[in-house]
């Protein structure tokens, strides 16, 4: 019986040239569509939710196919990761750069791209001392950074505004590049900070130039105050860096009404699987 699937998958970014498949590289796409031909015979074309570019890492990525499998969905997370991790999958055994945390057997429309409504992406920098084995995870920046000007800073870019001039040239070009950022909480841990962006859909590199603006301003290179005059301007030059890929996270990735339902949830948003009837007003598959 021809079942629609989605998995969730975490992946080290480093390791490959973005999600999206690419003859002759590396690409997460390209190594879960190979895993499926090997557990299941079939050449299969999985549709993923966000486009993460090279070096970007995942918590929650996801993707939808469909086929007629000869497995029970509960036990393809396991058979996949068996190959994903070069067949030594197992207690105590080596753990490949892509791991399927779950399968699920969604409503016959639904489908990982359109359906999205919301997603969360966190950044991670740290103003500690370097270290070679977090070279690939983190943005290492020289601080202190003023956290009290960052949060200032970013309460002006939380809500529906014009992102254009968070958006870097060579993304695929879109009808709006408006958008709406629902959070963007700053926390930190000692050295290290998270800052994590919520919203309905993103530009290419939005987040990583935010989080580069917002940088600059806690070294003092920018005023928070000016924050409304940037995103006015809707000119890439006025705003920061592009803060680099290693740093970011694509952490979860909501459908339907559970990402409305988190933005009103005290308790913060929960487990988030669809009954998949609406499409997402977002185009993006987004590059970030």
């Amino acid at each position: 019986m021809l079942k629609n699937l989605l998995l969730t998958m975490e992946y080290d970014g480093s390791a490959f040239h973005g999600w999206q498949e690419q003859e002759g590289l590396r690409t997460v796409q390209g190594e879960i569509q190979e895993a499926l031909l090997q557990v299941t015979g079939q050449s299969i074309r999985v549709a993923g939710t966000s486009r993460t570019d090279a070096g970007v890492h995942a918590k929650g990525q996801c993707c939808s196919f469909k086929a007629d499998l000869g497995i029970p969905t509960e036990r393809l997370p396991r058979a996949l990761n068996n190959i994903l991790s070069g067949g030594r999958y197992g207690a105590g055994s080596k753990i490949g750069a892509i791991r399927v945390l779950a399968a699920t057997e969604m409503a016959e429309d639904f489908h990982a791209r359109f359906n999205c409504v919301g997603k969360i992406y966190k950044y991670l920098l740290s103003c500690a001392e370097p270290s070679v084995f977090t070279r690939d995870r983190c943005y290492y920046v020289d601080g202190p950074l003023n956290v009290e000007a960052m949060k200032k800073a970013a309460s002006y870019i939380v809500g529906t505004h014009d992102f254009a001039c968070f958006q870097s040239a060579g993304g695929t070009p879109r009808e709006s590049t408006v958008r709406t950022v629902t959070g963007l909480d700053i926390d930190t841990y000692y050295d290290d900070m998270v800052i994590a962006v919520t919203g309905d859909g993103f530009l290419y590199n939005m987040v990583r130039i935010i989080v580069g603006t917002l940088i600059e301003v806690g070294q003092g290179k920018r005023d928070p105050e000016i924050l409304p005059d940037t995103l006015a301007s809707l000119d890439r030059s006025r705003a920061g860096h592009t803060a680099p890929a290693h740093g970011l996270y694509l952490d979860e990735i909501y459908f339907s009404g559970a990402f409305a339902d988190a933005e009103t949830d005290p308790d913060g948003p929960g487990e988030a699987h669809p009954s998949a009837s609406d499409k997402s007003l977002s185009e993006d598959g987004d590059r970030t």
